[in-house]
C-alpha cells in the first residue's frame, strides 16, 4: 500500500457508506478481500496468531505483527487497518509501535486499554489499565505519527469488565486526548450496539466476531446505526477452517482431494496471485 493509504481511508470514513474490512493475515487472504471488492482491509491479531499456531493470548510480538503488515500492506492496493493490541508497553513501546506500522504502510491501528499480555476481546478473563495509563497510551500514539492522515484508533475492552459507561468514558477519552475513531469492544446487546454511536462523541467502528460475545445486526442496518467501520476479523478465518477441514476429512476418507471448482485450474490460481504482473516484468525485460 502506498503512503496515500492513510488519506484514502480518511477519505472512506467521512463518507456516506460504512466501511467494511474484512480480516485478513497474509498475503493469499489479503488478495481474497481485495479481489471480492472491498474498499479496505483488517489485519487481525487473532488471525495473525493462528497463522502462527497460537491462541490470542497476547503472545505475538510487535516485530511479528509489524513485519506481517509489511506483507499485507504491500500485498494490497486498498487501505488496511491493523491490530496494534496494548502498543505493546508504555508510551515509549506506543510510539516505537505507531512508527513501525506507519513505515509498513499501514492506513490505521487501534490500540487497547488491556493489561499485558492482552486476551481477546470476546474471552473471559481480561483486565484494565487506568484511564490515565490509557490516555497517556493515545496521546503517544497521536504525537508519534508522522503522516497527519495516519489514524489512530481508541479501543476499550471495559464493557464486560466494568461496564458499559465505563468503556464510552475511555473511548470518549481517547478521542479527546486525539484518537480519530472510537472501538467500543464487545456490547453484549443489540440495544448496546445500537447506543454506542449515540454516545460516543466521534466516528465508531463495530466489530464483527462470528461466535463472539456480540449479537450482530446486517451491515446495512450498522450503517443505519452510525457506524463508520465495521471490521470482521473471522470472516476468512472461520471460513478457512470449515473448508479445511472439510477438505482434508475428503483427503483422509476417500482417498481422494476435492476436485476444483470449474475455472480454478493452475493458470487462475496463479493469476489471482499476480502472474500476469510477473510475466509483463519478464516480457519487458527479455524485449530489451
Amino acid at each position: 500500500m502506498s503512503s496515500s493509504g492513510p488519506s484514502r481511508l480518511r477519505e472512506l470514513i467521512s463518507g456516506n457508506q460504512l466501511v467494511v474490512a474484512p480480516g485478513v493475515y497474509d498475503g493469499l487472504t489479503a488478495r481474497l478481500v481485495e479481489a471480492a471488492g472491498f474498499t479496505a482491509a483488517y489485519m487481525t491479531g487473532a488471525g495473525v496468531a493462528a497463522s502462527l499456531g497460537y491462541p490470542d493470548y497476547g503472545l505475538i510480538t510487535m516485530n511479528e505483527m509489524t513485519e506481517r503488515a509489511g506483507v499485507v500492506a504491500r500485498t494490497l492496493s486498498v487501505p488496511l487497518i491493523s491490530d496494534a493490541d496494548t502498543g505493546y508497553g508504555n508510551e515509549l513501546n506506543v510510539t516505537r509501535a505507531v512508527r513501525e506500522f506507519e513505515a509498513r504502510g499501514v492506513a490505521a491501528i487501534h490500540i487497547e486499554d488491556q493489561v499485558a499480555p492482552k486476551r481477546c476481546g470476546h474471552l473471559a478473563g481480561k483486565q484494565l489499565v487506568s484511564l490515565n495509563e490509557y490516555v497517556s497510551k493515545i496521546r503517544a500514539a497521536v504525537a508519534a505519527r508522522r503522516n497527519p492522515d495516519f489514524l489512530i484508533i481508541a479501543r476499550s475492552d471495559a464493557r464486560t469488565v466494568t461496564s458499559l459507561d465505563d468503556a464510552i468514558e475511555r473511548v470518549n477519552a481517547g478521542l479527546a486526548a486525539g484518537a480519530d475513531i472510537g472501538f467500543v469492544e464487545s456490547p453484549l446487546s443489540l440495544d448496546e450496539v445500537a447506543e454506542i454511536p449515540r454516545r460516543v462523541k466521534g466516528p465508531c467502528l463495530l466489530n464483527i466476531v462470528q461466535g463472539g460475545r456480540t449479537p450482530y445486526p446486517n451491515l446495512h442496518e450498522v450503517q443505519q446505526l452510525g457506524y463508520k467501520l465495521a471490521i470482521v476479523p473471522a470472516a476468512l478465518l472461520v471460513s478457512t477452517l470449515v473448508a479445511g477441514d472439510a477438505g482434508l476429512a475428503t483427503l483422509r476418507d476417500s482417498g481422494m482431494p476435492v476436485d476444483a471448482p470449474a475455472g480454478l485450474d493452475i493458470p487462475e490460481l496463479f493469476r489471482r496471485f499476480g502472474a500476469p504482473e510477473w510475466d509483463e516484468v519478464r516480457a519487458r525485460v527479455e524485449a530489451a
